[in-house]
């Protein structure tokens, strides 16, 4: 009869794909931390791109984590501590090297609020996510990679318009400030993650998805501008249409 050594336990093996949900966070957080060294120096284009990719991993992680069956409360928070940094710190500190070099204080005021916005946003979702969802339809406020595409809509237009020289700085720091608060708002925002659609519309959804990245390849801020439009006008519409309701998950 074999006997275990005291003291020492039986070593439980994981395999490795359980970790690749992990390895995606991991990487929208190194893709978020170089954008923001891009800002440093002043390749504004590659450092919006790498906000991006971040959001698409983000997108990705979530699910993957879902369909390996490896969802765990780490992963939980460890996605959540990097949409803090990807989507609240690193546009905030992209916005600010970007458009606020002549009003330091000012617009650095607009950053702290749009960055600890994007915190209560996260921290109220972790909260409810833990409470029976509501609606799983919809979200409470602007989900934090969405917040921070629309952040950073000052950026798409003077690229797509004047070059990508910021002009009117007041008015970015307002947005920014605006952008905070549709965040931490109580109001329904549209969620695409359950959205269905006719199995024989599906080719004509593909060729709409092949269109759009061949746009985003083609004119990526005139694109990134319209998108942000049609975000903002689904919020409308979603208000004018229902009351506020409870959450999905994020990832």
């Amino acid at each position: 009869m074999n006997v275990q050594p005291q003291g020492r336990q039986r070593r439980k093996k994981l395999p490795l794909v359980q970790l690749l949900p992990n390895f995606l966070t991991i990487a929208a957080l190194c893709s978020g931390l170089t954008a923001v060294r891009f800002a440093i120096a002043g390749q504004f284009g590659m450092a919006v791109a790498l906000i991006l990719v971040a959001a698409v991993l983000d997108g990705l992680d979530g699910r993957m984590a879902r369909l390996l069956k490896s969802q765990s409360d780490m992963g939980a928070e460890l996605d959540s501590l990097c949409d803090l940094v990807n989507f609240g710190v690193a546009p905030a500190l992209i916005t600010y090297l970007w458009a606020f070099q002549g009003m330091r204080s000012e617009g650095w005021i607009a950053c702290l609020v749009y960055a600890v916005a994007c915190l209560l946003r996260l921290a109220r979702f972790n909260v409810s996510n833990r409470q029976p969802e509501n609606d799983s339809n919809s979200f409470q406020g602007v989900p934090s990679p969405a917040g921070a595409l629309l952040v950073l809509l000052p950026i798409f237009l003077a690229y797509s318009f004047d070059g990508g020289q910021p002009v009117a700085i007041w008015a970015v720091a307002l947005w920014m400030v605006i952008v905070g608060a549709l965040m931490v708002g109580r109001f329904r925002t549209p969620s695409f993650k359950r959205a269905t659609i006719y199995a024989e519309t599906v080719s004509f959804v593909i060729l709409a998805f092949v269109g759009l990245v061949a746009a985003l390849l083609t004119y990526p801020w005139t694109t990134l501008v319209l998108l942000d439009l049609a975000y903002l006008g689904a919020i409308g519409y979603s208000l004018l249409r229902k009351p506020a309701a409870v959450e999905p998950a994020e990832d």
